[in-house]
Formats: C-alpha cells, structure tokens, sequence
C-alpha cells in the first residue's frame, strides 16, 4: 500500500449463515477488496468451511460487537467495511468508497439499502429505510464503513447485546462528516419473509422507541427473547442469530 492510498478490508460477522455467506463472498470476490474478514461466531453449521474457501476467518465467541471489533483487529486496511452475510454490494461499490475517503474531512459513510425483490413489500421496506436514514437513523445493515483510525478513537463497537451498531453510527456522525452514499446494498428480504411483514415493522420501532425512551440495551436483549409479540422476536433472533451476554 502506497501512502495516501485507500485499502478496504471488509469485516463479515456470522453466526450459521450457511444459506447465505457464500453469495456474499463471491459477490465480494468479484469487487476485489484488499482484504476480507469473516468473524465467525461459533457457527454450528458450514459457515466456516464455506467462508474458509474466501477470506481468513477468525474462530470467537457469538456476539456481533466482539465479532466486528476483532475482525477489525485482524486487519491490515486503512478503511474498514463491516457487512452483514445476507447483503450484496453493487459492482462500484468499492470504487465509490475508495474516491469519498479521498475527502479527508469525511470519517465514515454507508449504503444505500434496497431490498430483494420488486413486490410492493420490497419497495416499501426500502423506503422506509431511506427516511429513517434522512433522519440519521442507519444500522449495520447498510454496510458501515470508516476510517481505521477513527474507528480505533471511538474504540469500536460496544460490547452491547443489541444496537451496538445503531450505537456505533451515532457515534461515528459525531466525529466528522460522513458519506451518505446512493450506491445500492442489497439486503435480503428474509426478516418478513420468514416471520411476517408487519411483526418486522413492529420490531423496529418498538426496539428504537425503547431505546431512546432510556431502556438499556441488556434490558433490550431480554425484550428481544421475549418481546410482547413473539412472532416479533423470533424475526430480529433470526435476523441477528444469538444474543449474547
């Protein structure tokens, strides 16, 4: 790596991700990023003989703000991209991070989420997404990324159960100007899929509502195993896979 020169290492946390972490790492190896971490979480599955085919793969303990925070320490890039295993990246998405962080003034940015599928569900979910992310509301799946220095300053992810990535994006937009980016990560749509649409909805708003209502994350994560709706629930465990103490 030449001085000056932006080199991205991508930071996959997994949890059994069989059915889905290869598609990912195939659409990564097309786009050639510098460097590809997958931090698995003690995946009972073929996550890790899958993942092993790819990218160095880290053997933790399941929970995703530890997973994150030492694939970022594994790492060798100057910019760090953290993805979710069930998104794709668009074919300029690389190129487009490597010409925003050209801007010095800019400490960080995500995607653009569009999910799977052209069905009215679909585009409604995405637009949701685009204004909540007006509003500066973002989470992990729209494919954070920033610098490593400024990611080592506010000292990662916290060791949260849950919304430690929500947490992570409030603190990144505190410490300088981000790069809201209108290419496309496309996100899978099993969420809804798997446990209904308006439970899905529900979940979301009610998780952040809580939260910022003051309830504690750890308070959360009880919430999350045995939220009011358990159909609610059981969407966000399958989404996230375990929570973790």
């Amino acid at each position: 790596m030449t001085s000056g020169s932006t080199a991205i290492s991508v930071v996959i946390p997994a949890y059994n991700e069989e059915t889905v972490i290869g598609g990912l790492l195939e659409n990564l190896a097309a786009l050639a990023p510098d460097e590809v971490v997958v931090a698995d979480g003690s995946s009972t599955d073929r996550t890790v003989e899958i993942a092993a085919r790819y990218a160095q793969v880290l053997h933790l303990r399941a929970c995703r703000a530890t997973q994150m925070n030492e694939g970022a320490r594994a790492s060798s890039g100057n910019v760090l991209l953290f993805l979710h295993a069930d998104v794709r990246l668009g074919p300029g998405a690389l190129e487009t991070v490597r010409e925003c962080m050209r801007d010095a003034d800019i400490v960080g940015g995500n995607f653009d989420i569009r999910y799977e599928g052209d069905d009215r569900v679909a585009r409604a979910f995405t637009r949701i997404n685009r204004w909540r992310r007006r509003f500066g509301i973002f989470y992990g799946d729209s494919g954070i990324f920033c610098r490593r220095e400024v990611f080592e300053a506010l000292r990662g992810y916290r060791p949260w159960p849950v919304l430690e990535d929500y947490d992570f994006a409030c603190r990144l937009r505190s410490a300088g100007k981000l790069a809201l980016l209108d290419e496309p990560i496309w996100v899978s749509n099993r969420r809804w899929r798997q446990g209904g649409v308006f439970p899905t909805l529900w979940s979301w708003f009610w998780i952040q509502g809580l939260y910022l209502a003051g309830v504690s994350p750890q308070r959360l994560a009880a919430l999350y195993r045995d939220p009011p709706d358990r159909s609610a629930g059981n969407i966000m465990v399958g989404a996230r896979g375990p929570i973790m103490r």
